[in-house]
């Protein structure tokens, strides 16, 4: 265990276009995130390594300037961090991706039309239901499968399955087109590359860490439920010592407002 505490700024001018550009907030209106979604960054003041993540969440959750600027990001959550966190636990996400070709696949397998256009399918409870649907949530469906295990686990594909999903009153997209324009705009603000100086090859240098803070009554971050749609995410640059918190809590309402 590292002997040092790691100790946080937020850094207010970092800013991201899609929480500001009018195109990509009414999406996020219509798709019932507006509001309950965000992302900020704070400097960090120690060298991060894999190996002390749970450490770095845990420093994290416990800075008093980190707690305090939370508190303010989305004033609506329910808990706001009242009682010291005591816990956390860490899950690291593979990150690699630096093209959309992940999403490939989708357009081979009768999940959507040459033009992005995503097929229905029957469904007794929710007449909406179409197979992009399917693919993301279904484990017994044959679609599930279409995008394989280590593709599915990279955070490029769980930012387009949060943002294909949606909020509580989401209402969802008959085209993916608008799901994967927004998701490579957030993933281009989010995550850091960098490119060898004689291979010319980019690479990904952000380490993703999805995290759950838990305090002495239970888990208090983000949010006391699991909903696979309430989720945090630490976005970590090594080089720079930037971290940024981008988050969602799942609902109905504009927290902010």
């Amino acid at each position: 265990m590292s002997e040092y505490t790691f100790h946080f700024n937020p850094l207010p001018a970092n800013t991201f276009s899609f929480l500001r550009d009018k195109e990509t907030v009414g999406l996020i209106m219509k798709w019932s995130m507006l509001g309950r979604i965000s992302a900020q960054t704070f400097s960090f003041d120690h060298h991060f390594l894999h190996y002390n993540s749970d450490k770095f969440a845990l420093d994290f959750f416990r800075d008093r300037v980190v707690v305090s600027s939370l508190k303010h990001l989305l004033p609506g959550v329910g808990v706001p961090l009242d009682k010291p966190v005591v816990s956390v636990c860490v899950e690291p996400v593979p990150c690699s991706r630096i093209s959309m070709d992940l999403f490939d696949p989708l357009y081979a397998c009768d999940i959507l039309r040459p033009s992005g256009l995503v097929v229905k399918c029957f469904h007794e409870l929710y007449p909406d239901y179409n197979k992009l649907q399917k693919m993301l949530k279904d484990k017994d469906s044959d679609e599930y499968y279409v995008v394989g295990h280590e593709d599915r686990a990279e955070f490029l594909f769980c930012l387009f399955k949060h943002l294909c999903l949606g909020g509580e009153l989401c209402q969802y997209e008959d085209s993916v087109n608008p799901y994967i324009r927004t998701t490579k705009q957030i993933y281009r603000e989010l995550i850091s590359v960098q490119k060898a100086p004689e291979t010319k090859k980019i690479s990904v240098v952000s380490t993703v860490l999805k995290v759950w803070a838990y305090d002495e009554s239970g888990r208090c971050y983000p949010g006391t439920t699991k909903d696979d749609q309430t989720f945090a995410y630490m976005i970590v640059d090594p080089l720079k010592r930037h971290v940024t918190l981008f988050c969602h809590f799942y609902g109905v309402g504009n927290l902010s407002l």
